[in-house]
This record gives C-alpha cells, structure tokens and sequence, in this order.
C-alpha cells in the first residue's frame, strides 16, 4: 500500500514510540500499535483508475453540495462539495487536464466542513485552473479537525487529469467549480472518490 509522503514523519514517530514501548513499558504498547495502524491507514494513497470520461471528483467522499453558483474566478458555475470524513483517503486529485492560472490562500474559521457556511467562512486554499472546458476552480476547505492543508502547485504548472496535488489532514471538505454546462452524474448523498468517480461531463463528450 502505497503512502503519502506527509505521513512519513508521523508514522516514524508513533512506530519510535512504540518499539521503545515494547522494551520500557509493553502495556503501552497495547495502546500504540493500533495507533500506528490508524495513523498509516489515514495517509494510506491508493492509485485509481477514472470510470470514464468527464470530470473526476477531486476528493473521497460524500457529495454534501450540488447547486449552480458564481465566482469571480470561473463566472457562472456549478459547484459541488465533497466531505470528507477522517477515514477517508484525504489525497486529493485534479478533475481534468489544465495550467493552475490562480492561488490564494484565506485564513479562517475552523466551522464543521459539511456546514455549508464552511466554504465561506473557513480556512481554505484556491486553485483555479485554465482548462479545455474553461476555468475550473478547486477550494480545499479545512474543518473542525483538519489543522493543515497541503498544496503542492504552483502557478503556471501543467496538470493531467487525476493528477495527486495535496490534501487535507483530518476530516475536511473539497468544493470543485466546474463550468456553467457541465452535465452532472452525481447528485447530494453519493459517496464518491477521487480520480475515480465521475462528476459529470460536457455536451458532446463521449460516455
């Protein structure tokens, strides 16, 4: 099973303590050792293959958002929010092909990240893309537990559809922007995951 990077720091300390444990004190390591499968199960980062053609969703989930909306950044939209709940993979992947064109990071509150005031009232960080479709927008909103986010863009990088670009630790929430047209293949409730299930798709795009 293949493991995030961000984890290795974590996983070193918690596997530290506990071999030190089975030497110094075994009954804590009674309390480590399912602690150590819980913190490698969390950065846990599984490769997966897209269902089809359209816009993937960018995170592991459930769809809590589906509702048109407008941006600065992508004009009329259709935005969709994916929570993510902490034993969820929390890798997150880009929808489609595109060149991360704008970023901004917004301080924030710390709001439950299903709450729908969340993405706009929490700690978040902006990802707009310019794509094929027009602009897409990718916002990872951090929540109630999640005490960073992670992102590894920078403007002007090229990005291939289902493409890894951060995540959120702990239990957090991913809106995705996608274009006023979009035909939708999800709806509120579906569980979803990233670079697999598919969001939804343009006119004329093949199924």
């Amino acid at each position: 099973m293949k493991i995030v990077r961000d984890g290795y720091p974590l996983i070193a300390f918690v596997a530290f303590m506990l071999l030190g444990s089975l030497y110094f004190a075994p009954m804590v390591g009674l309390f480590l050792a399912p602690l150590l499968g819980l913190v490698v199960w969390f950065f846990r980062d599984p490769e997966r293959v897209p269902d089809g053609p359209g816009f993937l969703s960018p995170a592991d989930g459930k769809v809590v958002e589906v509702m048109e909306t407008d941006h600065p950044f992508t004009g009329k939209a259709v935005k969709v929010g994916i929570f993510m709940n902490p034993l969820d993979v929390h890798v997150n992947r880009v929808p489609c092909d595109g060149t991360v064109e704008w970023m901004e990071y917004i301080p924030g509150r710390k709001w439950m990240a299903f709450e729908p005031k969340a993405s706009e009232l929490n700690e978040r960080m902006c990802v707009g893309l310019s794509t094929g479709y027009g602009p897409v927008l990718l916002v990872q909103v951090a929540g109630f537990l999640a005490r960073r986010i992670v992102c590894r863009l920078r403007k002007g990088d090229r990005l291939v559809r289902g493409d890894r670009f951060g995540m959120i630790k702990m239990g957090s929430k991913v809106d995705v922007y996608l274009p006023a047209g979009v035909r939708m293949k999800t709806s509120v409730g579906k569980k979803v995951f990233a670079g697999r299930t598919v969001l939804g798709g343009m006119a004329g795009e093949k199924s």
